[in-house]
């Protein structure tokens, strides 16, 4: 077993709390929850509606995984954390199917929460592996 590495990548959004982008265990890298910053510091703006804060949050996993050598499709399971679960379920639906070819999807799970940093409506984690 190796140590495990913390990853801190330039160009991502700064962290909210206390956190690594991402940490790196034996070719296992887990992600850290994605906000929809806009920008690259943890007071820029969110896009308006679920859809594009659902793209913006995958565009900063993304940017994540790169940072690692990394891409999407070496997610191997999501998480995604709505706080209006009934409204924007079917809408984030639509934006995240869009970003991995059907029959190549990761596990995933979907939650209503009463809230999250920032107010913001939705939020991503990923575990990746290393091929």
């Amino acid at each position: 077993m190796t140590f495990p590495i913390f990853h801190m990548i330039d160009g991502a959004p700064d962290p909210v709390a206390p956190f690594s982008h991402a940490v790196e265990q034996d070719g296992w890298v887990f992600v850290t929850g994605q906000m929809p910053f806009a920008g690259i510091t943890n007071t820029s703006p969110y896009p308006e509606g679920i859809e594009a804060q659902t793209h913006q949050v995958m565009a900063n996993l993304k940017r994540v995984l790169e940072g690692c050598g990394l891409g999407l499709e070496n997610v191997v399971a999501a998480r995604v954390f709505l706080t209006h679960f009934k409204n924007d379920y079917e809408k984030m639906n639509h934006v995240y199917a869009g970003y991995f070819p059907a029959g190549k999807r990761p596990a995933r799970t979907c939650i209503g929460v009463t809230g999250l940093a920032r107010d913001a409506r939705v939020e991503i984690d990923m575990i990746a592996r290393r091929p």
